[in-house]
């Protein structure tokens, strides 16, 4: 079974910083993009930024200069470092991935996404 897990977040004050991590485990052949989007309550969910898998990155305005994506294809992983928090930040923050697996003899593509950790920035 493939799965995404995403740590980092938590409460920080308007100024700081927090890293954010995920990562795919399970039967994985590959993974395309990686990406972080955001969801505050009663919003739809927002892209925050994506990153081919060669580095190539995509980002919202509303963060370009604060926000850096970044990863590990090593070890399956997607990062956010996020500096200069604001409190219009505070939102659920979910990864998501277009990978390939394995499940039984087949390979199969799948959009998948984390269960979310909440960044929480008071002013």
């Amino acid at each position: 079974q493939v799965q995404l897990v995403e740590s980092g977040g938590g409460l920080v004050q308007a100024g700081g910083s927090l890293r954010l991590s995920c990562a795919a485990s399970g039967s994985i052949v590959s993974i395309n993009d990686m990406g972080w989007y955001r969801q505050a309550p009663g919003k739809q969910r927002d892209l925050v930024a994506t990153i081919t898998s060669g580095g190539g990155t995509n980002y919202a305005d509303s963060v370009k200069g604060r926000f850096t994506i970044s990863r590990d294809n090593a070890k399956n992983t997607v990062f956010l470092q996020m500096n200069s928090l604001k409190p219009e930040d505070t939102a659920v923050y979910y990864c998501d991935a277009d990978l390939q697996y394995r499940s039984g003899s087949y390979q199969l593509r799948s959009h998948m996404w984390g269960q979310g950790t909440q960044v929480t920035v008071s002013s």
